[in-house]
């Protein structure tokens, strides 16, 4: 695989996790607001709602060819997961 193919896949599979948790920093501290923190970010929403905004605009500005690339390992990613849990889940066997 060409390193710049391997170089936007990286890109937009960090970008979106990063979005993620951003997203989950501000549903979080409204549906949460009493759970101990160790950090915690300043400034919520804005920072988080700053952080999804530059991060989405930098996945959308990558090529459409990473798009399909991200979208068919994420789906791939999903059916090992799920099928890997649907045998292996403790709440699935008997203790």
């Amino acid at each position: 695989m060409p390193i710049d193919v391997l170089a936007e896949l990286v890109n937009i599979g960090t970008l979106f996790a990063f979005l993620l948790v951003s997203l989950s920093v501000i549903i979080l501290r409204y549906t949460k607001p009493e759970l101990q923190r160790k950090f915690k970010c300043p400034w919520v929403p804005l920072i988080p709602i700053m952080a999804i905004l530059f991060s989405g605009y930098l996945m959308i500005s990558l090529p459409i060819e990473t798009w399909i690339r991200f979208i068919v390992w994420f789906i791939i990613g999903f059916i090992i997961y799920f099928t890997y849990s649907r045998y292996n889940s403790r709440l699935v066997k008997p203790s």
